[in-house]
């Protein structure tokens, strides 16, 4: 089984945050940076897999002050030598695709063919809003779910999430949708031969039929795909149609055995062939401790955390995996004996606790609970 971590990039502890305005603490923001660059140095020496982040900007706050997914994934990779930095993901509202993709494939060769990624569809209103590429687009959430403008960014992420990986997968290609047409202009204004004599793509008259990403990905087809956290069948369901693996941070086994099923009955439709377990990645909020009333204890400020953030964006508190080694192993045994999962995430209070915190968790986790699923 592998073992990944996960984190929010949140710049401060409980009564920084407080304080107010974290986010515009360039001694906070510093820390935060040395303090992720000692977890995943941990992590790389004791055989965990992943270090996943999202994308959020306009982090006043500092509560997840995460920002440029190709930055975090190189500061990670600039510190390690086999984790694999997870990007994921990609908020499909505020980018193009082809410069994914082409980022993608970049990051790849740059991180050593180490890269993970993921495309989500962007649920915070306040900087989607500011950084959309289209005015249709809109952020989602409960305040707008089953409703067309959900509807609406549904299926434009699904053709982004196309775009890419019909770009991450071919040495050039032609696209035509309902959001994005590639190429979007079929005539070059001047003659430039190098086009039609050393590339493909582009007739001599400078007619463009087809265009394509430099470089290729290192790793093939492409880099590992993730699904962004989801507790949705429907989303898991998207997934399989192209063997990606969606994030499920959930203690409700009977939930998790149907939408595993659900995967692979998709999968199947699809030419797609996974191993079982591979479906999808299981795991939860993770503090580990000698014993389960110290493991709670220091999981306060994650709750607070917890309540505070995401809640408020209609985000359920998901499995805590908090305790004792015994503990979490017991609950990592009973999901695989179930699912027979392939990787499992670890949702650290990274920045809530300090490195030292999180990585005297990791010890714990390291030493007691991952050889027994070797």
């Amino acid at each position: 089984m592998k073992f990944s971590l996960f984190m929010y990039c949140t710049i401060g502890r409980r009564h920084e945050l407080e304080a107010g305005l974290a986010g515009l603490n360039n001694d906070y923001y510093q820390r935060m940076l040395g303090e992720i660059a000692e977890i995943a140095r941990f992590a790389d020496e004791n055989g965990w897999y992943g270090f996943g982040h999202p994308e959020h900007h306009l982090q006043i706050e500092g509560f997840e002050i995460s920002n440029d997914l190709n930055l975090m994934a190189s500061w990670i990779a600039q510190h390690t030598t086999r984790l694999r930095p997870i990007a994921c993901g990609y908020v499909s509202t505020t980018h193009n695709p082809m410069r994914v993709a082409e980022q993608v494939a970049t990051l790849d060769h740059m991180t050593g063919g180490r890269l993970c990624f993921g495309v989500v569809r962007g649920y915070q209103h306040r900087w989607v809003d500011q950084f959309k590429i289209r005015p249709d687009l809109a952020a989602v959430g409960k305040w707008n779910r089953g409703t067309d403008e959900d509807d609406y960014n549904r299926r434009f992420f699904e053709e982004f999430v196309d775009v890419v990986l019909t770009a991450l997968r071919s040495n050039t290609f032609s696209y035509e949708g309902e959001f994005w047409r590639f190429p979007n202009d079929n005539l070059n204004p001047h003659t430039h031969t190098v086009y039609s004599d050393y590339g493909a793509g582009v007739d001599a008259d400078m007619t463009i039929h087809e265009v394509g990403i430099a470089p290729r990905p290192l790793q093939s087809p492409h880099p590992p795909l993730y699904g962004g956290f989801t507790m949705s069948m429907s989303s898991a369901v998207f997934w399989a149609r192209y063997g990606g693996t969606p994030i499920v941070l959930s203690d409700k086994m009977d939930f998790c055995e149907a939408l595993w099923k659900a995967y692979r009955e998709e999968a199947a439709q699809h030419g797609v062939d996974k191993p079982r377990g591979h479906e999808c990645g299981w795991g939860g909020v993770a503090v580990c401790a000698p014993t389960d009333e110290e493991a709670w204890a220091q999981f306060a400020d994650m709750e607070w955390f917890w309540n505070q953030w995401a809640i408020q964006f209609g985000q359920g508190m998901p499995l805590q995996l908090v305790g004792s080694p015994d503990t979490i192993s017991r609950q990592v045994e009973e999901a695989q004996t179930l699912l027979g999962i392939d990787e499992a995430f670890f949702l650290v209070p990274q920045g809530i606790h300090s490195a030292d915190q999180i990585n005297a968790s990791l010890e714990l986790i390291s030493d007691k609970v991952m050889p027994r699923f070797a």
